[in-house]
């Protein structure tokens, strides 16, 4: 699949987006799905991993809820991509992810990544990892 890597690169905002701000915005969250198109299929699952759990949603308004409950300890977050790997109906993303709290003037970063299933030019599955360990040795993708 050569243009996996293309589809889920176009779905990724540049850096200087704030993600905390357009995913709690109604308005700007609608306008981004409706900028992918067709993109996400109906019954897409994401699932989030942080802290050594996990949760799972469906659909595009669990995908929302999804980053809405990932978002939730961050004032402004900003996520750049360093690099998509593609393996079969898999995209691998790894990137660099920066955020503040609350109150704080300081900000963090995090070496993060996700996983995107693609079948039929659809997303069918995200997986969100904050911490590139655990998105390696469950994806089976192997560290560059």
């Amino acid at each position: 699949m050569a243009g996996t890597a293309d589809l889920i690169r176009a779905l990724l905002p540049p850096p200087e987006v704030d993600l905390a701000q357009v995913v709690r915005d109604d308005d700007a969250f609608t306008a981004s799905v409706a900028a992918a198109g067709d993109l996400l299929d109906p019954g897409l699952e994401s699932a989030a991993f942080w802290l050594g759990g996990g949760r799972s949603y469906r659909g595009v308004e669990g995908f929302r809820r999804m980053w809405l409950d990932w978002l939730e300890p961050w004032e402004t977050y900003h996520a750049q991509v360093e690099a998509i790997h593609e393996e079969d109906d898999r995209v691998i993303v790894l990137i660099r992810d920066r955020g503040r709290h609350p109150g704080s003037d300081a900000e963090v970063e995090l070496l993060a990544g996700s996983v995107w299933t693609v079948r039929a030019g659809k997303v069918t599955r995200v997986e969100l990892y904050a911490n590139r360990e655990e998105l390696f040795e469950a994806s089976g993708f192997s560290p560059p």
